[in-house]
């Protein structure tokens, strides 16, 4: 059969460590034999990063804006080992973190189903989809030592330098640190409009956590702007028997978990990427979590919620076997491949992206899978077996 064929090119991000490994492996046995793949490759790996002053991320979001649709592996943000350990310049920061401040995106996190692959709690019969708010807050703060007698203060100027307001922090009768962050209100709204829209697509309501209680002028106008964008919506939501609630967020926490699931979980930045971590280990693996990034004017970028798997690669550099769960990364391409199909009419790319998604699950639900899923999978009849990363791969290439 003929290969099938792609009107525009994705960006494609390139990774590190094992994640890098199964990139190629999944483009070898799975995509190249049937797409005539158009892409344009930027290379994220931690090296080349470091190689060219970390301007390759920036290139690779900015060619992002230009096409539409993106396809990323996962990266490493380097700590104070990673500089030793790669020889690095300076310690870069998160290239998801420049990406989504490019693209002023929001990050939506949903768990792959596979029957057979039961979550941690019963009550969850249907996805969590996590929104996380990818601008802001601790990822962009300013952080300092303090010495014992130092007071520190938080000082708005306006334009002409003159201070306008000047609150004592704290003064240190001990060492100690202080932190500063921030946030932009149209980023808020962006966020909403892009939760409100996105749920409207997948038909779910909506539920918006923070905590006005204590931060009562930080939070408290997240509150507010997202309630003012929510009356936009209200009466779409109502009129499919969905609803919009506004709550703090240690009591989303308590209706998450005994929720029955079907619902788009709305957090701020930190708790969105704390808690899509539990909501995606709840529901089994973050191996089986995927993510995809959506900008205010319509690009996404699609990614694996997971790591770089950093153990596996150091027994994959061994010589060792490995039994890497690959779906995420394979439902980072199918994301990908299936928007461009969408967005450009190309039916067969977007049929293709669903069989292979398909393909994949059914190798799971046949009981063939990696050694993450093993302990997680109880259907009747089925005997899981513990597959090599390439093995499972092969289990979901024959199918396909």
């Amino acid at each position: 059969m003929p290969k099938i064929f792609m009107k525009t090119p994705l960006v494609e991000m390139d990774g590190d460590e094992m994640t890098r490994i199964l990139w190629a492996k999944i483009k070898e046995k799975l995509l190249l034999p049937y797409i005539d793949l158009k892409t344009e490759y930027f290379d994220l790996g931690l090296s080349q990063r470091d190689k060219t002053e970390d301007e390759i991320t920036v290139e690779a979001a900015e060619a992002t804006k230009r096409l539409g649709v993106a396809v990323k592996c996962a990266t490493i943000t380097p700590n104070a080992q990673r500089v030793e350990e790669y020889g690095l310049h300076k310690m870069w920061k998160s290239p998801n973190g420049t990406i989504r401040r490019i693209l002023d995106g929001t990050v939506f996190r949903e768990p792959i189903l596979a029957k057979g692959i039961l979550p941690y709690l019963p009550a969850w019969k249907q996805p969590i989809v996590l929104a996380r708010h990818a601008y802001g807050d601790v990822y962009s703060a300013v952080d300092l030592t303090a010495k014992k007698g130092e007071r520190a203060y938080l000082v708005l100027e306006d334009e002409a330098g003159n201070v306008r307001k000047k609150e004592l922090v704290h003064a240190f009768e001990e060492e100690g640190v202080v932190q500063g962050m921030h946030n932009l209100l149209p980023s808020v709204a962006s966020f909403a409009h892009a939760c409100f829209r996105y749920a409207l697509e997948r038909g779910l309501p909506v539920l918006f956590a923070a905590k006005d209680t204590i931060s009562k002028q930080y939070d408290g106008a997240f509150k507010q702007v997202f309630n003012e964008v929510a009356k936009e919506y209200l009466p779409a939501l109502e009129e499919r028997g969905l609803w919009y609630l506004y709550t703090l967020i240690d009591d989303a926490v308590a209706r998450i978990v005994r929720s029955e699931g079907g619902i788009l979980w709305a957090c701020k930045n930190y708790d969105g990427d704390v808690m899509s971590d539990m909501v995606a280990t709840a529901y089994g693996s973050l191996g089986m979590m995927k993510s995809v990034l959506v900008s205010p004017d319509g690009k996404y970028e699609y990614e694996a919620a997971h790591g770089t798997v950093t153990r596996h690669y150091y027994k994959y550099l061994k010589g060792e076997e490995t039994s890497t769960n690959s779906v995420a990364t394979i439902f980072a391409w199918t994301g990908a491949l299936k928007k461009r199909g969408e967005i450009d009419g190309t039916e067969e790319l977007v049929a293709f992206s669903e069989r292979l998604e398909r393909a994949t699950l059914s190798a799971i639900e046949a009981g063939e899978m990696t050694g993450d899923l093993i302990p997680l999978f109880h259907r009747e009849g089925v005997c899981p077996k513990k597959l090599s990363t390439d093995d499972f791969l092969s289990a979901i290439e024959q199918r396909l």
